[in-house]
């Protein structure tokens, strides 16, 4: 579990891809105060764990899954990344419940200055964007945000000034892919009403327990 709070920037030191496998190694600082392995620590957004690790890099593996679900199968060495460390249970939520399980991909639509903001609107799958609502949470690489204004496929947030230094998102281009996690509550709010509706269905004849006299 995270809350969406960067705790720094690292950077793409190797990308290691081979016929079985897929890993990268992660130039870092802060997020290797403690590690181990095993730990998990979010890149961009993704839950991943960590499987070796030095006193400035550390490394994590892919599943095919993360690959096609996520942005992470586009970095190259360099590249930034926002990271995050999982969280304790004397952590501060000040972002909101982020998993690490990245629910689709988005694009980078535009950026628009507002003084010392940044407005960044994203397009993404029509169907995702009934979790994604005004006011209500959504994190983009790993960034908890707050949404502003929804359409049928796009939603936008605003960074203040602090933010923008700490995360990678206005590093991104207009037409740059972003990992995108809905807010967790949502899902599970459509799974039980829809439960519920189909809870309270009456049963239909073929199902329906036969009447006393017809046994």
């Amino acid at each position: 579990m995270f809350t969406g709070l960067i705790e720094e920037m690292g950077a793409v030191a190797d990308v290691r891809a081979g016929a079985d496998s897929f890993e990268l190694v992660i130039s870092a600082s802060t997020v290797l105060e403690d590690v181990r392995l095993g730990d998990s620590i979010a890149v961009n957004g993704v839950c991943l764990t960590v499987t070796a690790f030095d006193d400035a890099r550390f490394t994590v593996g892919l599943a095919p899954e993360t690959l096609k679900r996520t942005n992470l199968g586009d970095l190259a060495a360099g590249a930034p990344v926002n990271l995050e460390r999982s969280v304790l249970p004397t952590t501060r939520l000040g972002g909101h419940f982020v998993q690490g399980h990245v629910d689709a991909t988005g694009v980078v639509k535009s950026f628009r200055p507002d003084r010392d903001a940044l407005w960044l609107t994203v397009e993404t799958d029509p169907a995702l964007m009934r979790y994604v609502v005004a006011k209500g949470y959504v994190a983009i690489d790993g960034t908890s945000l707050t949404v502003v204004d929804t359409g049928p496929d796009w939603f936008n947030v605003t960074l203040i000034d602090y933010t923008q230094a700490k995360i990678i998102l206005p590093l991104k281009k207009p037409g740059d892919r972003v990992n995108l996690e809905v807010d967790i509550l949502a899902k599970y709010i459509e799974r039980l009403t829809q439960s519920g509706a189909q809870a309270a269905r009456p049963p239909s004849p073929q199902n329906a327990l036969p009447e006393e006299g017809a046994r």
